[in-house]
């Protein structure tokens, strides 16, 4: 009997928290400086600096810590986590052992394969983030890059409760989005502000043991950290197949390849001598500071999708991309403040609008159009002065290049109001009828969806100028008639 194995995931995503200085020390934080511009004696732990709070970074920790349903500890103490690496300069890190800043807690997710379900977390904890090596800078040697060494990081791990790939990528993605809503992070994986590394296992479908774990490393985008799993998949299921034991070991991934390779064995547990950090004392947060961070958070996109599909009536597409960013989400918002034509403001939104950004390679922060302007072409159209596609095609673009003046004001300057008088539709629908005999057979016989040609070949004798309802209602009893 063919015995069938599942995957037990488990993730660790290091967020990078967006604060002007260091976790502990008041160097800057930017990224990008020249290498080893932005370290001091007190980031380096020389002897007689002492290491001081970070309280921006503590309002954005405790920021995810509440926007994933933590509970939040009231008395924080840090810890050494000692070991030695080159990109380590003190020869330990400052982090969060055993009282972690946030406990418990919860991410729904909704993958593209399988049924939406609940990852569980453990904990989120705070620490300094490394170095940076670089092996590419030099033929013979790898230069460390200490400037990133002390920027404040939170850590979130979660339980073993994902089982593929695609729900590895939907909670990535979902943690992506939270951190972006709540302005604590870029969520820029491949400048490594975000990172993510994923504990994999395999066992056989129903048993409770697991089996042996393997790390895997350096993956530098969300479809990345899904073809990782995946190959880790295989690879583990076909090694057991064959009557091969899996290694525990810490693996990297190989994005050229889509394979997996080893980095180095775990024959025993690493032995960090965790104690408590001398000279850091005890973080100490009330209700009261938890309550003020609470009451800064924005609305979440959970909370944004469900007013999007429940009060506006989107369909769930329309809703989820819709709050896949929060500029675009917020954008919408406003929008409906000034039209009830809520899927007429989603498509003008996520079509119309998303296709002039990604065209001109802007962010929606730096589009000039204020949601009213676009509201009031919304309401010329559903008035029938003028069409989608003359609106669309070119009231619009005109309309970017000069916000300063009015739809109304653009569509009387461009000649672009739905004039056409019902003779000039019928003169136009007889036209192109006599034109396409075969297309009108064609249709005559069944193919419906033709109907839409004639509309467009009818649009385009009027310039714009024809009603396409009036025209759509009048061609289809001519070719019925």
């Amino acid at each position: 009997m063919s015995v069938e194995f599942e995957a037990v995931i488990g993730l660790e995503i290091h967020i990078q928290l967006s604060t002007a200085s260091k976790a502990f020390s008041s160097d800057s934080a930017a990224y990008g400086a020249m290498p080893n511009t932005q370290v001091s004696p007190v980031s380096l732990a020389h002897p007689g600096t002492l290491p001081r709070h970070n309280r921006k970074a503590v309002e954005l920790a405790m920021k995810m810590g509440l926007a994933l349903n933590c509970e939040i500890t009231r008395e924080n103490r840090y810890s050494r986590k000692n070991y030695f690496y080159a990109d380590l300069p003190k020869g330990y890190q400052i982090t969060q052992f055993d009282t972690p800043l946030c406990t418990g807690g919860f991410v729904n997710i909704k993958p593209k394969t399988g049924n939406p379900g609940k990852v569980r977390l453990i904990r989120i904890h705070m620490e300094e983030d490394t170095g940076k090596s670089m092996h590419d800078q030099d033929l013979n040697d790898s230069l460390i890059d200490y400037n990133r060494a002390g920027t404040p990081l939170i850590e979130v791990v979660t339980e073993p409760d994902i089982r593929t790939g695609d729900e590895a990528y939907a909670f990535v993605t979902e943690i992506r989005r939270l951190v972006r809503y709540l302005d604590i992070c870029d969520g820029n994986m491949e400048e490594g502000s975000l990172r993510c590394d994923a504990n994999i296992s395999i066992r056989p479908k129903g048993s409770k043991d697991f089996g042996t774990k393997v790390e895997v490393k350096n993956m530098n985008s969300i479809s990345n950290v899904k073809r990782a799993i995946d190959h880790e998949i295989v690879r583990q299921t076909e090694i057991v197949l064959g009557g091969g034991k899996v290694e525990g070991e810490t693996r990297g991934f190989n994005a050229v390849s889509g394979s997996t390779f080893s980095m180095r064995k775990k024959e025993l547990v690493n032995d960090y001598r965790y104690f408590p950090e001398p000279d850091l004392p005890p973080l100490l947060l009330t209700d009261k500071d938890i309550e003020a961070v609470r009451h800064l958070m924005p609305e979440l996109p959970e909370v944004l999708y469900n007013r999007f599909t429940e009060t506006y009536g989107l369909s769930e597409y329309d809703s989820g991309v819709l709050t896949d960013d929060k500029h675009t989400a917020l954008y919408f918002e406003n929008l409906v403040k000034y039209t009830g034509n809520f899927k007429a403001a989603a498509n003008w939104l996520t079509v119309v609008v998303r296709g002039y950004l990604n065209e001109n390679a802007i962010q929606l922060e730096d589009f000039p159009l204020q949601p009213e302007k676009i509201a009031q072409i919304i309401a010329l159209i559903d008035k029938g002065i003028i069409s989608h596609s003359a609106a669309a095609q070119q009231l619009f673009p005109e309309l970017v290049k000069t916000p300063v003046l009015s739809p109304e004001e653009l569509i009387k300057k461009l000649n672009l109001a739905q004039d056409a008088g019902e003779d000039a539709i019928e003169a136009f629908a007889d036209e192109v009828i006599a034109k396409f005999p075969e297309k009108v057979e064609e249709y005559r016989n069944g193919k419906s969806g033709l109907l839409g040609m004639f509309v467009g070949e009818v649009m385009k004798l009027s310039k714009g100028k024809a009603d396409p309802r009036k025209t759509n209602d009048l061609i289809r009893k001519k070719l019925e008639g």
